[in-house]
């Protein structure tokens, strides 16, 4: 019986998954510009400088909450790269291939986690 496992995705799959990295894009850049948006007002509206005791109960809530946006804004950012490197591999043909076995992700994974580079197999092993 001969081996036919296939050493990459066809256009037509290629096109399918680039409409989904796209799709992420767009809903990423969304919550990313939300994020911002929410953190600009956080700053603006900590401007005063009135002290009191409930102001500074206040203010250590608004800077942990600060921390926790830029904290989620970072993650966001990392996400989009991800994304947009996914978007390059697709352009080279080289999407979808496990960078550390050279097998095919299954298209389930990739469904699931577009941007990631492992298969599970490899996931695992890490």
């Amino acid at each position: 019986m001969e081996n036919t496992e296939k050493a990459r995705y066809s256009d037509e799959e290629l096109v399918e998954f680039r409409d989904l990295i796209n799709k992420k894009i767009e809903q990423t850049r969304d919550e990313l510009n939300y994020i911002q948006d929410s953190l600009k007002q956080l700053v603006d509206s900590g401007n005063d400088d009135i002290i009191s005791s409930s102001k500074q109960m206040e203010d250590n809530s608004i800077i942990a909450e600060k921390e926790q946006m830029n904290q989620l804004s970072e993650r966001l950012r990392k996400h989009l790269n991800n994304l947009e490197a996914a978007l390059v591999r697709i352009e080279n043909k080289t999407y979808g291939i496990c960078k550390e076995t050279g097998k095919l992700i299954s298209k389930e994974r990739l469904r699931v986690v577009p941007h990631t580079t492992l298969s599970v197999e490899a996931k695992l092993k890490k």
